[in-house]
């Protein structure tokens, strides 16, 4: 480990924390922590924004998978859709890529009135993405299982992505069926993505998951942490009575597990904003609150089922203080850590933190 590796390492370790701060006290957030800490060997964060980097380049189409729909209301929840938006936004900065959001239909209004919020043209038409600069596409995904491969190869002859991330995106369990967060079925509501994620990630393309409870897309990555230590998640634990509990049985090569889903994203946008040495990637606090905001005119709710602007229970002023700490904490390092150089070759030669990446060292 070099002073440059230091740097990485100690900006990565402050996101995996600011993503896993724990406002509930319950632990879910740390536990799924610990468990895709052991899998990655690595910030969760800058690994999954290290292989955006060695992968994307201009004009590269990335899939984003999205949208959850909850009861009892059966519409869809803002987390994952605010962050996806973002994450839009911070794609074409970064890498003049272009996304595509892949969502239920009940998205859509959501999806293209903040489009305009991020900046970005959108089109239904992924040609159309392809030709245009400063653009994004969204494509409804259909909720009917014998559809789902259909549409898959029909999107694939479209367009070839680069990489797809899903961000709080429904999977199915082992024997097929949907669940929320406390086990109860919810197949009929959700887009069946993850068929398309699992042909994606057979054919090689890059794939990252985002998640924060088990029953997403990504998750069956670190399958026996989540069976031994998540509520719902064995088998017969779930509440709808199908036997398989709520872990979706679909993997990932780069998993991020946060508090919430959208706090995840921007971890792994924050760390594309330090790796890039370009701040702008990651928004400001005043797009994260109105992009809160037009999707919840758009008639998308908080985890709570409320229709004012919150992510997981979290209001505006949560979301915005997440950001703007990661914000924060990168920027410092890009603009000042040169100042401390003399520390870093005295640190280095203590040992610890090559003891931290061996998960060795002792207190």
């Amino acid at each position: 480990m070099d002073r440059n590796e230091l740097e990485k390492y100690n900006v990565g370790e402050n996101l995996d924390a600011l993503m896993t701060l724990d406002p509930r006290g319950y632990g879910v957030c740390r536990i799924l922590y610990a468990g895709s800490r052991a899998h990655t060997g690595a910030p969760l964060t800058m690994a999954a924004a290290e292989a955006l980097c060695g992968e994307l380049k201009e004009n590269d189409p990335v899939f984003i998978l999205t949208g959850f729909v909850l009861l009892p209301h059966r519409v869809p929840e803002m987390d994952g859709m605010v962050s996806s938006m973002l994450l839009c936004r911070a794609l074409v900065l970064a890498f003049n890529a272009k996304p595509i959001i892949i969502c239920p239909e009940d998205s859509l209004e959501a999806v293209e009135k903040c489009a305009n919020v991020v900046g970005l043209h959108i089109y239904r038409d992924v040609r159309t993405v392809m030709e245009l600069p400063l653009s994004m596409g969204v494509i409804p995904f259909t909720k009917d299982a014998k559809e789902a491969e259909a549409q898959s190869e029909a999107i694939l002859s479209q367009v070839m992505p680069k990489a797809v991330i899903s961000i709080e995106a429904p999977g199915a369990n082992a024997l097929g069926v949907y669940h929320n967060a406390v086990g109860k079925d919810v197949t009929e509501l959700e887009a069946k993505a993850d068929v398309l994620w699992k042909r994606l990630r057979a054919m090689g393309v890059l794939n990252i998951a985002i998640g924060d409870l088990g029953n997403e897309i990504g998750m069956d990555a670190i399958k026996e942490h989540i069976l031994r230590y998540i509520p719902f998640a064995a088998p017969g634990e779930c509440a709808c009575g199908c036997g398989g509990g709520i872990l979706a049985d679909t993997e990932t090569d780069h998993i991020i597990t946060a508090t919430c889903s959208d706090w995840g994203c921007y971890g792994m946008m924050a760390a594309l904003a330090y790796l890039k040495q370009n701040m702008d990637i990651l928004h400001r606090e005043e797009m994260e609150a109105e992009v809160m905001r037009v999707a919840a005119r758009s008639g998308m709710i908080d985890m709570t089922g409320s229709l004012l602007p919150g992510i997981d229970g979290f209001n505006t002023r949560m979301n915005t203080g997440v950001v703007s700490m990661m914000r924060q904490c990168t920027a410092y390092a890009l603009r000042y850590s040169h100042n401390s150089d003399h520390w870093f070759g005295p640190v280095l030669e203590k040992g610890f933190f090559e003891a931290a990446e061996r998960g060795t060292q002792r207190g």
